[in-house]
């Protein structure tokens, strides 16, 4: 079942509830509209027991393009900062996405600048398109990043990887992105939505409890260092029902 909304398409087939980014005549990029209607349906999703993984692609050749500059025309960038109108919903969104507590994958189809790679890395997983092309383009059009940019792209590539790709604002492929490892998979586009499906119904399979958990832990993994992440695992407590189920069915 398919709920149209201006800019964003939310497709629900349990477990799995796809967003699809639905401006594609603009490459899909990103309106305050866009993370309004993102936010919205993430919020409703987090509260969907009949939902596990979530998938945020773009519809025609882009995810995104990135912010939508056009949309910028008339407002002040003081500071090389695209303003609170797009800054608070954009952090809001990649928050809800971390703290969800289904697995969010970001399927990338094709084009995924700035704003859009910034929204991707929010994600739990990246699989791409081998014809997909990204880059952090900030630098570019005398912009800064402000949806965690500079934090979260060295924690997969590596800070000496991260500099070079936001000091040159070069694109580069999917096929680029899955060897520095911010790409968990990458496949030629015309298996990507298979791709994707397999590993979306792989995830599902699995208890929803020990998956919030996981999402939980490794978020605080990207956010501490090794001896409180360690001491915050060992003390976190999570409401996992299906345990003796699960183990019962093995014996």
């Amino acid at each position: 079942m398919s709920t149209d909304t201006t800019t964003v398409r939310v497709e629900r087939a349990e477990p799995v509830t796809t967003l699809v980014l639905d401006r594609p005549a603009a490459l899909n990029a990103i309106t305050s509209e866009m993370l309004t209607e993102l936010d919205l349906a993430l919020e409703a999703i987090a509260e969907d027991d009949g939902t596990r993984v979530v998938v945020i692609t773009g519809e025609g050749r882009a995810f995104s393009a990135g912010v939508d500059l056009k949309a910028l025309g008339g407002r002040s960038l003081e500071g090389g900062m695209v303003g609170d109108v797009l800054d608070v919903p954009a952090r809001r969104v990649i928050e809800r996405i971390r703290r969800l507590p289904q697995i969010v994958i970001a399927a990338v189809n094709g084009h995924c600048f700035t704003g859009a790679l910034e929204l991707a890395l929010g994600c739990d997983l990246i699989v791409a398109a081998e014809e997909a092309v990204f880059g952090d383009t900030h630098a570019k059009w005398g912009l800064r990043p402000t949806w965690g940019m500079s934090q979260r792209l060295p924690h997969l590539v590596g800070p000496a990887r991260a500099r070079q790709l936001s000091y040159t604002a070069r694109t580069f492929t999917g096929v680029e992105a899955g060897a520095w490892g911010l790409a968990a998979s990458v496949v030629p586009r015309a298996d990507l939505d298979a791709t994707v499906a397999e590993l979306a119904a792989t995830i599902a399979a699995n208890s929803p409890g020990a998956l919030a958990a996981y999402k939980d832990l490794y978020r605080v993994a990207d956010e501490r260092d090794l001896p409180d992440g360690l001491a915050y695992e060992a003390a976190a407590r999570y409401p996992i029902a299906d345990t003796e189920e699960r183990i019962a069915g093995f014996r």
